[in-house]
């Protein structure tokens, strides 16, 4: 793992000072993983820069507890994540501080800055880094290399070399590493407890709370562990206290989509700002799991009843409590009824509604059963708009990590590609008297769509 920083501040030597490493010395430190090393590549009054190398014994960290070869062949003593925040806390801790009694003013003063961070994962590619590290004020540059220069079909590696500028205060700069490079990772290799909670709000003071990704960077951070990202999302935000559930909530977040910011969120937004858009008052959510599409549904007055059907037992009972429906006015109560239903079967609840919402539940279906979910939604039903959502099995191959041929969930009987999901839908429209529009959820590859495809459904009468 390395880690660089350098500056052109004048003179640039300074730099040892604030991070109280002589540039002449090259200065060594035990981990409990491994060593780190800190060293000056170069050091002169015009440029300085001093690099962190982390050097993790992976045999070391798992001989005696009966490990598995997955434990041995791994990725983790080079990816720079946890066990690189770790070491530059220790070696750089009174930097992280923002103490320098030598040099006060430059501490606590902005100075020319970057850093360069080697073998980073960067899920969502370089739009994530972005996302990330432009709003604290740095430009962004990542590059990466083939697997192999000898057998360039192997394609790039998943790892890239991520690089930061921009005029900082040194102690911020350590600290927005300290905490995004183990969020960019989300696999800390050390318990994750309330002092993890404590740390995060720490090193958050100043600039989280206004961090426009700072429920997912928690979320990553603290493992996706719900009750850990509740209380640090409390704490630092607390008017958004409940969109830790949504940044901790795995329901209706895919596997291999976890990594990708916030995209099981962007489905549930497009898919309430359609039914909004569209003057619905009567609404269904169908497949609507534990929740989260409802609770944005009830927050806008304009749905006057709101209807959820799940075939699970077990997410309704979760959706019961994180809607709160024991504590809500009894008018508002009773905006919302939760049904226990399959979508495969003609059900007379579900008919005469202004429109309905299927979130990523079609691919759930058994194939042979999709007829039935057609005619008992678009025949029998027959709601004034259907906004439905489906993965689109293109935008797999930019999932890191995930094996060719694989969906994104254990419990999806398929997954569709743009061209057949299309194909469907004006098929269903053309027979039920629909019309449909098509579009994507997410970021918009220019090989590979978007990775959710929403479809619209407008029943002929209502245009």
């Amino acid at each position: 793992m390395f880690l660089s920083i350098s500056t052109t501040h004048t003179p640039a030597t300074d730099l040892g000072y604030l991070l109280h490493k002589h540039p002449a010395r090259v200065q060594s430190f035990r981990q409990p993983f491994g060593t780190a090393h800190i060293f000056y590549p170069e050091a002169s009054d015009e440029r300085c820069t001093a690099a962190l190398l982390v050097e993790v014994d992976p045999v070391g960290l798992v001989r005696g507890k009966g490990a598995s070869a997955e434990q041995y062949v791994n990725d983790r003593p080079y990816v720079a994540a946890s066990h690189l925040a770790v070491a530059l806390g220790d070696v750089y801790g009174t930097a992280l501080s923002g103490v320098c009694k030598t040099h006060p003013d430059l501490a606590a003063s902005p100075m020319p800055l970057s850093a360069t961070v080697a073998a980073v994962r960067l899920p969502g590619g370089e739009a994530t880094a972005r996302r990330l590290f432009e709003p604290l004020g740095y430009a962004v540059e990542v590059s990466s290399e083939p697997l192999d220069a000898a057998f360039p079909e192997w394609g790039e590696s998943p790892y890239v070399r991520l690089s930061l500028s921009g005029t900082v205060r040194l102690r911020d700069l350590l600290v927005h590493l300290a905490v995004l490079l183990p969020a960019l990772d989300g696999a800390k290799h050390y318990f994750v407890g309330d002092d993890e909670v404590e740390k995060l709000l720490r090193r958050g003071e100043g600039w989280l709370a206004a961090h426009p990704e700072h429920a997912w960077i928690a979320a990553r951070y603290l493992k996706r562990r719900p009750s850990l990202v509740r209380q640090a999302l409390a704490q630092l935000v607390p008017e958004e206290a409940e969109a830790a559930e949504d940044a901790a909530s795995t329901e209706g977040d895919d596997a291999a989509e976890r990594p990708t910011p916030s995209l099981h969120a962007q489905r549930l937004d497009a898919v309430r700002d359609v039914l909004a858009a569209s003057g619905a008052a009567r609404v269904l959510d169908l497949g609507c799991g534990e929740g989260l599409l409802l609770r944005r549904l009830m927050a806008e007055r304009q749905f006057s009843d709101i209807v959820g059907m799940d075939v699970s037992l077990a997410a309704l009972e979760k959706a019961e409590r994180r809607l709160r429906l024991d504590r809500l006015p009894p008018t508002q109560r009773k905006r919302l009824t939760l049904l226990h239903g399959s979508l495969v079967y003609r059900d007379a609840r579900l008919e005469g509604f202004d429109a309905a919402a299927v979130v990523e539940v079609i691919e759930h279906l058994d194939p042979f059963r999709l007829d039935a979910f057609e005619r008992a939604l678009f025949a029998e039903a027959r709601p004034g708009l259907v906004a439905l959502t489906s993965p689109n099995r293109e935008y797999n191959a930019l999932f890191e990590g995930m094996a060719e041929g694989a969906m994104r969930h254990t419990d999806h009987r398929f997954e569709w590609t743009r061209a057949e999901f299309r194909l469907w839908a004006e098929r269903v429209a053309e027979a039920h008297g629909y019309t449909v529009e098509i579009s994507g959820i997410g970021p918009d590859d220019a090989t590979h769509g978007a990775p959710s495809q929403l479809a619209v459904f407008r029943r002929a009468e209502q245009r």
